[in-house]
């Protein structure tokens, strides 16, 4: 199976300069906890629901001046939707990250890959397996 199998296609994207609170109101109208970050169309980083809890909250910074680029992971790990999911699934063991941009050859997204597509897809003991080691406490 691969990625494209089960990834969900296409996906909601912010510039860098978008204001935190407007990327926090796109995750709850559209029921997510992670929005790509692009420039140029291609990946620059990704915003999770925690990069804004412990960037944007938890530094006491000025929520209303701050924008994507200061609270976006930069370091994105990503996949190609032809990556074999048994790969998929290894890096965001390793990683311990519960979603995974897809991306084509030109670092442009084509979807994104979480923990509920998998769950969805792949057997009850592969995702079990998966869920426990992303969950697991970081070092």
């Amino acid at each position: 199976m691969k990625v494209k199998d089960v990834m969900h296609k296409g996906t909601t994207c912010v510039e860098p300069s978008t204001p935190v609170r407007d990327i926090a109101k796109r995750m709850r109208e559209n029921d997510v906890g992670a929005i790509p970050v692009k420039a140029d169309s291609q990946l620059v980083g990704i915003v999770t629901d925690r990069d804004i809890t412990c960037r944007a909250l938890a530094d006491s910074g000025n929520l209303a001046e701050m924008t994507a680029k200061d609270v976006m992971t930069k370091d994105v790990v990503c996949c190609s939707p032809d990556d074999d999911i048994q790969i998929a699934i290894e890096t965001m063991e390793a990683k311990q990250i519960r979603r995974l941009p897809v991306t084509d050859s030109h670092k442009t997204m084509v979807g994104m890959l979480s923990l509920g597509d998998i769950s969805h897809k792949v057997s009850k003991e592969l995702s079990g397996e998966m869920l426990r080691a992303v969950s697991g406490h970081h070092a």
